[in-house]
């Protein structure tokens, strides 16, 4: 049972294969009608319908159907708890039945033509707590569904929930029009903080900025095309780029895709944005004019909605707007994304950056006063420079002014020389080390005396595993799971999480998988959770405290991660743990999985070995008894030295206070490290200690062999251990801890001359 559901769920879940609908559809009733039919055609069935709820009139009204009459479409109403389709959705659960017509809920729709069909079959469309509407089908046989249908049914709902969302909101918006552009004046240096290292050269290209967030930005090139033929040829590039943009990234980085350009797809056929752009060309407009006044219509209108979900999809109408405008320029040889260019914006959403990077975005320059770490982490994974100013004098820079973005020392060069471009050219020269960094790392890691060290990979995107294998990293120490339900603006499915979480277990060679459970707030917020605002994040409702407060997110994420293990003893890693209750409330909800997975015919699996991580100072004073019940323990050393501190390291007044080498840190690693060993309980570390060689000197003087961290840095910490002395690190890691002040710390790692990569 268990591997007949997966494969049919693996099948029908296949993100490429609903992305091939957008090649279909020529428009949302098109796209929906593809769905129905394709949906019904994978499952065998009469019937398939889809209905989509209309929150403002809190009805679901039926959109599209593959085998009940045509003409119900747009007429078939149903208010929530009204026959079996209301049930499902008022309800939130899948309702099956093998008569229908029996069920006291069913309700006959004359003139649908649904009265021979027997079996019925409705699942609910959601995005995290948000309604969308209901998937339905039906059969003429009885009994024909049964529960592997129903949990096929829910894993195509998932996938095709934030699709359907965006359909039914472009499906509702009315007119409006038009505001205003904006001048700028220009500066030769912008200084800013180095957030991801890196050069770049390219064109500025104005995303937003202050007094211009509801306007689409055009370039200042008037070279455009100006008939309509080329209109519709700059339409069909867009739309053709969209689908090939889509189908790579389906494969290069299918946990954060999840169908990231449906929306950009659905608004190119929808009649009121397209076909109101070639209107106003028929009444005498330039195609560029006419694409600038609907999109700036559009970008108001979403602006202005005090829906939270249309406000977000802003971005999405400039992102589109900038694509038709590339490719309508008269110059030949453009791709339509951002190739060449240097993006200035105020802070982005998760999504939006992964839209910008995989469009070959040369760099970023953020103005604020802060970054958040997943958007930093994001764009590490994705390689994109990246600095952040609190300079506005970059909202002065005309877009297309040639531009030289240095992230090794946080500086943006406005119309560089051409001795400042040839040096940024030398450095893009230098900057792929891959290659020559692949053939000098070993499979296994030693220290100078033969000690064995283990250095494993921190995978933060699907992408991370290719580059990890690549510099034969000895398992994945680390899995961040947060990223799906950052870049997604709801919570991912179980399913969605289990095809993910199936790629992460077999990415490497090496069977040591950690997978840590969600971990947000603080600076990691869930944009779609309502009042998730708190006055204090960072000691607010974060990572485990939150999966404990939320036990359907968190039975949902387990049991993806434990059917993703299979057969396999993966670890499963809790974050934030700040007593023995929060690991044991937290091992009581992976049991209920395990039941659950029993119960809903997926099969036994083993129990995963539990893991707890160690970042507050009371998991440090309560480590001897977290040993004792964990079957391993993590430092994580980001929020560890955070903690003890009191230092945001994202805040610039005391970021310089922020130090690994802290006595008070040194010695609560050596605490944690003497109760791991006592309770024979296995420790690694992750975070910034991991990939800093006096740090990694001292922790392998203390004992701990396991350390995990971005791939890149895989090659320089394994040359720095392999000139380390085990024994006169033993010295030296008995000594540090008594030191009292950060100079006398710094002063003796100093005299001690360690190998210093460039990492």
């Amino acid at each position: 049972m268990n591997k007949a559901v997966n494969s049919s769920v693996d099948m029908i879940c296949s993100v490429s294969e609903l992305a091939t609908l957008f090649r279909q559809g020529q428009d949302i009733k098109g796209f929906l009608t593809q769905v129905v039919q394709i949906v019904s055609s994978h499952m065998q069935a009469d019937v398939c319908s889809i209905f989509l709820y209309k929150e403002q009139r809190d009805i679901l009204v039926l959109e599209a159907t593959a085998g009940l009459y045509s003409d119900m479409v747009g007429k078939l109403t149903l208010k929530p708890g009204e026959g079996l389709t209301g049930l499902a959705l008022r309800e939130l659960r899948p309702i099956r039945e093998g008569h229908g017509n029996n069920n006291p809920y069913y309700k006959s729709i004359p003139g649908s033509g649904e009265e021979r069909y027997e079996s019925f079959l409705a699942v609910p469309i959601i995005r995290g707590v948000k309604r969308v509407g209901v998937l339905v089908l039906q059969d003429e046989r009885s009994s024909r569904f049964s529960k592997s249908d129903a949990q096929a049914l829910k894993a195509i709902a998932s996938q095709l929930a934030a699709t359907l969302e965006n359909a039914q909101l472009i499906m509702t918006l009315p007119e409006q029009n038009e505001p205003s552009v904006i001048n700028m004046g220009i500066r030769h240096l912008i200084k800013g903080t180095q957030v991801v290292e890196g050069v770049a050269l390219g064109q500025a290209y104005q995303m937003e900025g202050p007094g211009n967030h509801d306007k689409l930005i055009s370039s200042i090139d008037e070279n455009y095309k100006e008939t309509m033929e080329d209109f519709h040829s700059a339409i069909d590039s867009t739309e053709k780029q969209l689908e090939e943009l889509q189908n790579r990234l389906e494969k290069e980085l299918a946990d954060v895709a999840s169908l990231i350009f449906s929306a950009h797809l659905l608004m190119l056929r929808d009649e009121g944005f397209f076909g109101a752009m070639e209107k106003r060309i028929h009444e005498g407009s330039s195609p560029k004019d006419a694409i600038v006044h609907v999109a700036d219509n559009y970008i108001t209108l979403f602006a202005g909605s005090h829906n939270p979900r249309m406000r977000e999809k802003v971005q999405d109408i400039k992102d589109l707007g900038h694509r038709i405008l590339e490719n309508l320029l008269k110059e030949e040889g453009l791709h339509g994304d951002y190739s060449g260019q240097i993006i200035l914006s105020n802070e982005l959403l998760p999504s939006e950056l992964l839209k910008l990077a995989t469009q070959n975005v040369e760099g970023l320059v953020l103005f604020g006063g802060g970054i958040t770490a997943h958007v930093s982490v994001l764009a590490r994974s994705l390689g994109v420079p990246l600095i952040l100013t609190e300079d506005d004098n970059i909202f002065q820079i005309p877009s297309n002014t040639a531009l030289a973005l240095d992230a090794h020392q946080g500086l943006l060069i406005v119309n560089p020389d051409d001795a400042a471009r040839k040096r940024i050219e030398q450095l893009i020269e230098g900057s792929d080390q891959v290659e020559k960094l692949e053939a000098t790392v070993l499979p296994e890691s030693f220290t100078a005396d033969g000690v064995r060290i283990y250095l494993r990979a921190t995978v933060n995107l699907l992408s991370d595993l290719k580059l990890a294998k690549r510099l034969k990293a000895e398992g994945i120490g680390l899995y961040r799971s947060e990223f799906p339900f950052l870049i997604r603006s709801d919570f991912p499915s179980e399913e969605e999480q289990y095809l993910i979480y199936k790629q992460v277990v077999g990415g490497l060679d090496n069977p040591l998988v950690t997978l840590r459970t969600l971990d947000v707030g603080g600076d990691k917020i869930l944009s779609y959770i309502p009042d998730s605002e708190e006055a204090n994040p960072f000691l607010g409702l974060r990572a485990i405290r939150f999966l404990l407060e939320n036990k359907k997110v968190f039975v949902g994420q387990l049991k993806a991660m434990i059917r993703a293990g299979g057969d396999r003893p993966i670890r499963i890693l809790f974050p934030l743990i700040s007593s023995l209750d929060d690991f044991l409330n937290a091992r009581r909800i992976v049991m209920k999985s395990l039941s659950f997975l029993k119960r809903d015919g997926l099969g036994q699996f083993p129990v995963p070995k539990l893991g707890a991580m160690i970042e507050l100072p009371s998991a440090v004073e309560m480590a001897p008894e977290l040993a004792r019940e964990a079957d391993f323990l993590s430092l994580g050393t980001n929020d560890l030295v955070q903690y003890m501190l009191g230092v945001d390291r994202t805040n610039e007044k005391v970021a310089d206070l922020f130090d690994v080498r802290h006595p008070a840190v040194l010695r609560a690693v050596k605490r944690v490290n003497d109760a791991a060993r006592q309770a024979d309980c296995p420790l690694s570390i992750c975070g910034l200690m991991s990939k800093d060689p006096q740090t990694v000197y001292y922790m392998i003087g203390l004992g701990i062999n396991e350390f995990s961290m971005e791939p890149g840095k895989l090659p320089g910490i394994q040359y720095a251990v392999s000139k380390m002395d085990i024994k006169q690190a033993q010295k030296d890691a008995a000594i540090l801890p008594t030191l009292g002040t950060l100079v006398e710390v710094r002063e003796y790692l100093e005299k001690l001359n360690l190998p210093t990569p460039d990492l």
